[in-house]
């Protein structure tokens, strides 16, 4: 007996939609051509919920529904029990998946406020007294400015320590030019010879966050 083919219903449903090819429909639920054309032979059985959930969502049906009109089992009296528990398991996978996605929700909102108390913490000084040192170098411009460095200076560089992110070299240093670390901002310079940091960069482990930016040193 050949399998059922559902292919018209499908494209009169996709029709609704403006959806004009099967490929259109993939695309905008986010699904594979596979899938698609498992839903026209009837094969929603095999199919994840997920992927029905995404289908039944661009079609604009329930999930029940798209599972009776796409489904290659007869509805007879013998298998109609096995297919509304098919239904009923497919239901409450649906609202398992939608309780977990509340989950991971609320643990990355979690994890954000976390991750912003933790940053604050490392940057306590800085927010509370950069800004009466800064009024105090605004009242007075005689105050010299390098009493002002350590307090931006110091939690800036706990919080880089805290998140693993060393700086490639310091500014002013001289140091041999790697084209893979440093971007030269002036002239040319070949790998191995002399440049100077104008601009620090850093790395957080193994990955190169921002380059450094250097310039050659002229020499007399």
């Amino acid at each position: 007996m050949p399998n059922p083919d559902f292919t018209p219903k499908l494209q009169d449903l996709s029709q609704k939609f403006e959806i004009k090819s099967f490929k259109a429909l993939s695309k905008a639920a986010g699904v594979s051509e596979r899938q698609i054309l498992r839903l026209r032979r009837g094969e929603v059985e095999q199919m994840r919920v997920d992927v029905l959930l995404k289908l039944s969502s661009v079609l604009q049906i329930s999930l029940s529904e798209l599972v009776t009109t796409f489904s290659s089992l007869k509805l007879s009296r013998d298998n109609e029990v096995s297919t509304q528990q098919m239904l009923q398991e497919i239901a409450d996978l649906k609202t398992e998946y939608q309780r977990s996605q509340l989950k991971i929700e609320q643990q990355r909102e979690l994890l954000l406020q976390e991750f912003q108390q933790s940053s604050l913490q490392l940057l306590e000084s800085l927010l509370l007294q950069f800004p009466t040192a800064a009024q105090k170098a605004r009242e007075n411009p005689q105050l010299e400015a390098v009493k002002i460095v350590p307090l931006v200076e110091n939690p800036l560089q706990k919080l880089l320590q805290a998140w693993g992110v060393e700086a490639i070299a310091p500014v002013g240093a001289e140091i041999p030019y790697n084209p893979q670390q440093h971007q030269l901002i002036t002239g040319d310079a070949q790998p191995g010879e002399s440049v100077k940091v104008r601009y620090i960069g850093y790395l957080q482990g193994d990955k190169l966050l921002y380059r450094a930016k250097v310039s050659p040193i002229e020499r007399v």
